[in-house]
């Protein structure tokens, strides 16, 4: 099983979301390298995709999909205006929340969206 750390960054109902060349919408985030904690990874993979730091993560859920175990962390970021897509992505877009359902998205993303809306 794959371990993966998510993040999910909120602002004003939006949520950050992001896309690799030719694939779906997903959440920052990515592979847990070892030696690294849930938390670590999250931070890393949100400031190598993004150019986000976050200034605070929290832990909000686990989710299984397929053959993935998803470690999702809510961000607070201190650096909104240097988002920007890096490495990997070529996307970033804040979208709002209760329209995430709309885009081309990964179960997992709109699994994780929804039962973030069901907290706020």
């Amino acid at each position: 099983m794959k371990v993966r750390a998510t993040v999910i960054c909120e602002q004003d109902r939006h949520v950050l979301l992001v896309r690799k060349p030719r694939c779906r919408w997903t959440l920052p985030g990515g592979k847990v390298e070892p030696g690294e904690t849930w938390a670590e990874a999250a931070t890393r993979e949100l400031q190598e995709e993004t150019g986000l730091d976050a200034d605070d993560m929290l832990y909000v859920m686990e989710l299984h999909s397929g053959s993935t175990q998803h470690h999702v962390y809510e961000a607070s970021v201190t650096n909104i205006e240097r988002l920007r897509p890096q490495n990997e992505i070529i996307d970033c877009i804040w979208h709002p929340l209760d329209a995430v359902q709309n885009l081309s998205t990964s179960d997992a993303t709109l699994r994780i969206v929804q039962a973030f809306q069901r907290r706020l």
